[in-house]
Order: C-alpha cells, then sequence, then structure tokens
C-alpha cells in the first residue's frame, strides 16, 4: 500500500473531506556524509509549520493533525528513526538531533512560524531552539520536559502505554501481531488509527517476519536531562508546554521547574489525552497550534 494512499481514510475519520488531502511528497536531505533525514512535505507553499515527532515513532503522527490545520508544513523523521539513516553509535539523543534537523530545516523551512515537537522531538527542538534561535520564531512542546526521562523510569508499563512497546520484542510472525499489540497499548484511539500508525512504522524482513522501523538508542548514553534544563532557560522565543491530561510523562513538579526555569512558558493541559496527545487528541491538538502560531 502507497502511504499516502491512506490518508483518505484519515480524512474520512476526521470528517474531513477528500479535497483537504494536499499533496504529501516524502525526500531525504544528506545532514552528514553517509546520512540522511528523510522528510514529508505537506502542500506545495513555503512551509509555516516543522513537526518532530516522539521515540519509536515517526513523521506519520502527525498526520491527523496536519490534515486537520490545512498548512503547508513539513514533517521529519529523526534520525534512527522511519526512512532516516540509522547510527552506528546509536546515539539518538535531543543533541544529536538537534544537529540533524538544523540542517533540515536550513533548507526546507527556514523560515517557518514554528517548531511542535512531541517527547523526544520536543526535546530535540528545546536543544534546537537554544542552539539555533534563527530557526525557531515559536516552540511548543508536546507532553515532555528534560525530567521526562527520569518520570520515566518511575512508570509501570501501562503508564508507559505505547512508549512500551519500544522495548518490547523487536520481530514478530506477522503484521496483526504488532497491531494488536499496539492497539491494546493505545485505548483512546480507534482501532482503525492504530493500524494506519503500525503500518508506516513497520517492515518485512527477507525472512517473512515483521519488524519496528526504528533503531533502539543506546540506554548507556549519558542523559542529557542537565544540559536541556540549562538550554530551557535560555529561550527568548514564545514557547509553550502540552501536557497529557493523562499522561505520567510530566509531572507537576516538572511542569513547576520548566516554569521556574522560562516564566514566560505557557502551559495547557489536554483532557482525555495520554502521552501521544497528537493521535489521542487531534483536534484539540490542532486547535492549540493554531491559536498558538496565529
Amino acid at each position: 500500500m502507497d502511504e499516502f494512499s491512506i490518508l483518505t481514510e484519515a480524512a474520512d475519520e476526521l470528517g474531513v473531506g477528500p479535497e483537504r488531502v494536499p499533496r504529501v511528497t516524502r525526500s531525504a536531505i544528506e545532514t552528514s556524509p553517509g546520512r540522511h533525514v528523510s522528510v514529508l512535505t505537506w502542500g506545495d507553499s513555503e512551509p509555516e509549520l516543522v513537526f518532530l515527532h516522539g521515540g519509536g515513532q515517526n513523521a506519520h503522527t502527525w498526520d491527523l493533525v496536519a490534515l486537520l490545520l490545512g498548512r503547508p508544513a513539513i514533517a521529519i523523521d529523526l534520525p534512527g528513526h522511519g526512512h532516516s539513516s540509522w547510527r552506528d553509535d546509536r546515539d539518538y539523543g535531543p543533541v544529536r538531533n538537534a544537529h540533524a534537523v538544523a540542517t533540515v530545516v536550513e533548507r526546507r523551512a527556514p523560515d517557518a512560524a514554528a517548531v511542535i515537537g512531541m517527547s523526544l522531538g520536543a526535546l530535540t527542538t528545546v536543544r534546537l531552539a537554544a542552539a539555533r534561535p534563527d530557526l525557531v520564531r515559536r516552540a511548543m512542546l508536546v507532553d515532555a520536559t528534560p525530567g521526562s526521562r527520569d518520570a520515566y523510569a518511575r512508570m509501570t508499563d501501562r503508564e508507559r502505554g505505547a512508549v512500551a512497546l519500544t522495548r518490547g520484542p523487536r520481530t514478530f510472525d506477522t503484521l496483526e501481531e504488532m497491531v494488536d499489540a499496539a492497539v491494546a497499548a493505545s485505548p483512546r484511539r480507534p482501532a482503525s488509527a492504530v493500524r494506519r500508525g503500525v503500518v508506516h512504522n513497520t517492515r518485512q524482513l527477507p525472512d517473512g517476519r515483521w519488524t519496528w522501523r526504528y533503531d533502539r538508542s543506546d540506554p548507556t548514553l549519558t542523559d542529557a536531562g542537565a544540559l536541556l534544563w540549562d538550554d530551557l532557560a535560555t529561550l527568548t522565543m514564545p514557547t509553550m508546554l502540552v501536557r497529557g491530561g493523562e499522561s505520567a510523562f510530566v509531572t507537576d513538579a516538572d511542569a513547576r521547574e520548566a516554569q521556574r526555569r522560562l516564566p514566560t512558558l505557557r502551559i495547557a493541559v489536554v483532557e482525555g489525552a495520554g502521552h501521544a496527545v497528537q493521535s489521542d487528541r487531534p483536534a484539540e491538538m490542532a486547535s492549540l497550534i493554531r491559536e498558538f502560531v496565529g
């Protein structure tokens, strides 16, 4: 199945007419010798928005929000995810990611009005905004702070939701086994939407089995949380934190610390949403983006 053909199904699910489905294309940007980052481009005009996904996801996690917004945008497959290159050192942390993302934004969306990142993408946005403020006019951070890694370590698998799958089995006998596992871990979403996400996030191996379309980061790598807390305090552009009302990834204490570090930080809570606010409550997410970006 062509990766863009099921956008019509997604549009129907949202109640958006087929005429609202723009041209979406995939391309690759070389970010360093031998490495590339894959990019989805929504529409034919200069991109107004840049979307970054979470760990274990890919650029298609933003499909529903992009369809609702109807604005030209790019959605990036972070290194080691989707169709982007994997790294030999398996370092897919925010610092490395931000360097690669900066190259993509410079070339494809240098005048974008906002960078919107979820989870790992949110932390990458913090680093990008601190290191290259010329590329980030507004920053929206979805359900992550620099303290989220510590919060994750204290959570149960039930609280982790679909994120728990990133540390589960790598291979499955059938695609449907992967769909069933993802549906069970995503109770706030229609099964049809979860299935689309799995289709985008898997590939079939030569022996007929199936595996996820992302690499696992090296768990022994040093946590960048301290650096990112410091980065957050330096941001001068309008910045907003969006929390999932049913998510444990951002604790109240971390939200207070984020606001202490950056007093101008706006915080919004989307009730009924877990960690992946863009998937659980796409209409509310799109509305917040419209309000924040203008």
